[in-house]
């Protein structure tokens, strides 16, 4: 096994073209379209950069991080993700597969963990958001952050769990380590792949399914991307509550058909209606993220799931949507002024949402 600190000094090597990126904390993406284009993502917008490879030194790189990571790449071997030493996230896919020449994309995480207040700060979210998030959070309802790619669902996965009261036991499931979640005891899983031989993988059913022996209060998957979203499903209606996860979907309603088409990649098989029932009883918030024209990310819905109407069809309402602010012309997350059925449970358990939620009901009841 190659020390840490070798490796590290290695692939820096390997990778000195892009050192000054790797080095920089505004730079989120690397994006390695063969050796001589290279692309940075700062600030939420792409530019080209002079960084130039020969196809030796990113097949070298490529080979390095593998060799280092214990995986085999080349031949049937197209493919490599992997993590460099700072945790930031590799794709690499060699040519046949990559026409063109080798391609590499390096997803890098911000070593300061980033917090509401600072979501709030630069204009994601609300502070009357964030407090229906609390409190929705705190009273264990089941949440599904969703949204493109880039888009902040991971960071916005992680503030929420600052909302996870202190004591509870967290487990959490990821295909590849990302979330910083940000609680005293948290017990993290990460799926594994096989080795040369085919043997030893360990997925994120795999995990799934030993969680639910090991006392979670909360289970938390990093992203649900197959048929793992039967087993979350399941878990959220069998009396798991204050279940995360986050899906790739554009708006709130694409979520649901997400989840539904992910579920049916299971192995056991449901019959359609039957399934819709189970996700739409099971998923209490969508919060759905989005990243802006001008590169900056936000919280763009706050819904509500409310079950299936006659038609077998899935209901939704938003509690937060936005939208423009009649006075300034600014865009804003604003209370609807729908009053979720969740808020009686919120009362039952002794907490209540934000009174902009019932004025905006007020208001909106008062409209000739």
């Amino acid at each position: 096994m190659i020390p840490v600190e070798v490796y590290e000094q290695t692939i820096r090597e390997f990778l000195k073209p892009v050192v000054r990126f790797l080095d920089d904390p505004a730079v989120t993406e690397v994006m390695i379209n063969g050796p001589n284009e290279v692309y940075i993502e700062r600030s939420g917008k792409l530019s080209l950069t002079d960084a130039r490879f020969t196809d030796e030194e990113l097949i070298s790189a490529i080979r390095n991080i593998a060799q280092f990571q214990g995986v085999p790449i080349g031949g049937v071997h197209q493919i490599l993700e992997a993590r460099l030493p700072d945790g930031s996230r590799i794709e690499a896919i060699l040519p046949p597969a990559g026409s063109g020449g080798p391609h590499m994309a390096i997803r890098r995480f911000s070593k300061e963990k980033l917090t509401i207040a600072k979501l709030i700060e630069f204009g994601a979210l609300t502070p009357d958001a964030a407090e229906a998030l609390r409190t929705l959070v705190e009273c264990k309802q089941n949440v599904i952050v969703a949204g493109g790619t880039g888009s902040g669902k991971t960071s916005m996965l992680n503030c929420l769990s600052a909302f996870i009261p202190a004591g509870e036991r967290v487990v959490v499931i990821e295909d590849a380590r990302e979330l910083q979640m940000q609680g005293a005891h948290v017990v993290h899983l990460e799926a594994q792949k096989p080795d040369h031989r085919g043997v030893g993988a360990v997925t994120v059913r795999d995990l799934f399914k030993a969680t639910l022996r090991m006392r979670p209060d909360r289970i938390v998957v990093g992203e649900i991307r197959s048929g793992e979203a039967l087993e979350l499903v399941q878990a959220m209606t069998s009396g798991h509550g204050g279940c995360m996860s986050t899906v790739h979907a554009t708006y709130p309603t694409d979520t649901l058909s997400r989840l539904e088409t992910m579920a049916l990649m299971s192995s056991v098989v449901l019959p359609l209606q039957a399934l819709r029932a189970q996700i739409a009883s099971a998923i209490d918030i969508i919060v759905q993220t989005s990243r802006l024209r001008d590169g900056s990310r936000c919280v763009t819905h706050i819904t509500e799931v409310l079950g299936l109407d006659g038609q077998g069809n899935y209901r939704i309402a938003d509690i937060f949507l936005r939208m423009e602010v009649p006075q300034t012309g600014a865009f804003s997350l604003l209370p609807t002024g729908y009053i979720p059925a969740a808020a009686e449970t919120v009362r039952a358990m002794g907490f209540d949402l934000p009174e902009c939620i019932y004025r905006a009901a007020s208001a909106r009841r008062d409209r000739p």
